[in-house]
């Protein structure tokens, strides 16, 4: 079956038209919804976590909104259809991190802290150097974050309005088109974060969270209906008009490439092996989801919490394979990469092939395109708007009132804090984003994940588990993660050095790898050892209480 050669053409005023309308339509919502929760955002418990009030299904919607970005939607759908058999293993990390965000973090987190991943490091160490590391760390964590969603939306809207190299749209052209574009999403996000704390971004998430459940389910339908259910014919098809034959099917296309050179081989696979560590052990060092266990009234109930992401998130994953092979078969690799190089845009042009096949002429593509970039608006914003918040919290929380003020600020104030957090923040996310629109947003996300497990991690797991832990082993293990992580993204080919890097006409990279895990995290873990053993400090008594408390709930907020 030939490609849908229209799947990169949009039928400009029809679906202009209706995405812009949908779009405003689900801003008006989510913005209403926004303002009631402000209404009831009084204390700074309601900013940070809500107030504590969220069921376990309530929260595992919203965990499951918060983790299922951009990179999920529009990422690996279009590494799947690029890469085929290599892209699917971003699904298969991004789920596998859960068991370890369930078993090793979820329940000892909600009991031990209060509102950030810091009041746990905190909690039997020096509160301003540990709380200070901590902020930090959270911040480069959500900005590495933020750019994928950002770059997301930018190519997002490049497809919906139509702009194509060479194309203009209100005297923009296209890369003008996504720079605004970058900037309108960081602008909506803030708004949501400084007007409705926790409590308005969970329900906006929750919203979410249905939407593109939703959505990926309707499509997926299609998509199989489309060959009757034939899984095989499918994945023939998607084969075929990838133009890459049967080498779509099987792995190495991407990853642990065999070449000529024996050392290029090496990395290729120690490249694939970095990449893994790095999604199974990332999920459970990520600020914006571990904030998610504060929003519960009990451990139960985060525990129960989730359990319901790991439903909603691996259906979803499942749903990204008929996406992602859905999207080769129909649009085809061309089709995809004349949109975006990066094949951010795959999802997105598969509900046009599938709305034209089943509704009718362009306007039918124009339809379902439009809907289904709407769900991917609401994907991008309301990831972004938890990221936001969890970074301006930690530099509120951590750093002005523990930090700056010494425990002595007011609520009042620390929450006016958090608001300029988040201005500031996704000030800095909007500007890094622009320079980033050649790379994969899942591939982004990746190494948002490294930055985690490398940072935050070790000093979370030292923290929850080792009598011995001091503060001078937790700042080792997270400036030491944190700056070799950081580091090594910086000399690799995802920043100079390559065509698709954030500045592909400069080469300064040494580091052969594109995700600095397999390096990053040992070193992390490393940091918080050797600090650890050559301080003096060692408070076992405090360490039998943090035990008690993680184990049983007693004492928590």
């Amino acid at each position: 079956m030939e490609p849908h050669l229209f799947a990169a053409e949009v039928s400009t005023s029809t679906s202009r038209g209706l995405t812009i309308t949908l779009f405003l339509v689900f801003v008006a919502i989510t913005l209403a919804i926004t303002i009631w929760a402000s209404r009831q955002t009084k204390t700074a418990t309601d900013f940070y976590a809500g107030g504590r009030q969220f069921s376990g299904f309530q929260n595992g919607m919203a965990i499951g909104g918060d983790y299922m970005s951009a990179a999920s939607f529009l990422g690996i759908a279009g590494l799947i259809a690029l890469y085929g058999y290599d892209g699917f293993l971003y699904s298969i990390g991004f789920l596998v991190a859960w068991l370890v965000a369930l078993l090793l973090v979820a329940e000892y987190l909600r009991n031990s802290g209060r509102y950030t991943m810091a009041d746990v490091l905190a909690f039997r160490m020096r509160q301003r150097p540990v709380r200070t590391a901590a902020s930090v760390s959270t911040i480069v964590v959500s900005i590495f974050y933020l750019i994928a969603q950002m770059v997301g939306a930018g190519a997002l809207v490049s497809l919906l309005l139509g702009i194509k190299p060479g194309a203009t749209f209100l005297g923009m052209d296209a890369d003008t088109a996504k720079v605004a574009t970058i900037i309108l999403v960081g602008a909506l996000m803030i708004v949501y974060v400084i007007v409705g704390g926790m409590k308005g971004t969970t329900y906006v998430q929750i919203v979410k969270a249905f939407m593109l459940m939703t959505g990926a389910l309707l499509m997926t339908i299609l998509v199989l209906a489309h060959y009757k259910f034939n899984l095989s014919q499918l994945l023939g098809d998607a084969a075929a008009q990838s133009g890459k034959g049967d080498a779509f099917l099987e792995p190495g296309l991407r990853y642990g490439i065999e070449s000529a050179s024996a050392s290029a081989t090496f990395y290729s696979k120690m490249d694939l092996l970095s990449l893994g560590i790095a999604l199974v052990l990332g999920t459970a060092g990520l600020p914006h989801i571990l904030t998610r266990f504060y929003t519960v009234p009990t451990s139960k109930i985060a525990r129960k919490s989730v359990l319901w992401a790991i439903g909603i998130i691996g259906t979803f994953y499942l749903f990204t394979l008929a996406l992602g092979f859905g999207a080769a078969a129909l649009v085809g690799g061309a089709n995809i990469t004349a949109q975006d190089k990066a094949g951010n845009t795959a999802a997105p042009q598969l509900a046009q092939a599938l709305g034209v096949d089943y509704l009718g002429g362009d306007t039918g593509g124009a339809v379902l395109l439009a809907i289904i970039a709407a769900v991917a608006f609401a994907t991008i914003l309301a990831v972004v708007a938890g990221l936001t918040l969890a970074s301006s919290s930690s530099l509120a929380h951590d750093f002005y009132a523990s930090v700056i003020k010494r425990g002595n600020a007011n609520e009042r104030d620390e929450v006016r804090v958090a608001r300029i957090s988040a201005l500031v923040i996704g000030a800095v996310a909007i500007a890094l984003s622009i320079f980033a629109q050649s790379l994969n947003v899942a591939f982004l996300v990746a190494l948002a994940f490294a930055v985690a497990a490398s940072a935050n991690l070790p000093a979370i797991l030292y923290s929850l588990f080792w009598r011995r832990f001091n503060t001078s082993g937790a700042l080792w293990s997270i400036y030491g993660g944190l700056i070799a992580a950081v580091v090594l993204v910086f000399f690799s080919p995802v920043v100079s050095g390559s065509a698709t890097a954030m500045f592909p006409d400069s080469d300064w990279h040494f580091f052969p790898l594109s995700n600095p895990g397999i390096i990053s995290i040992p070193i992390g873990f490393l940091c918080g050892w050797i600090g650890t053993v050559l301080s003096k400090e060692d408070d076992t008594a405090k360490y039998a209480e943090l035990e008690v408390r993680s184990l049983t709930g007693h004492g928590a907020h």
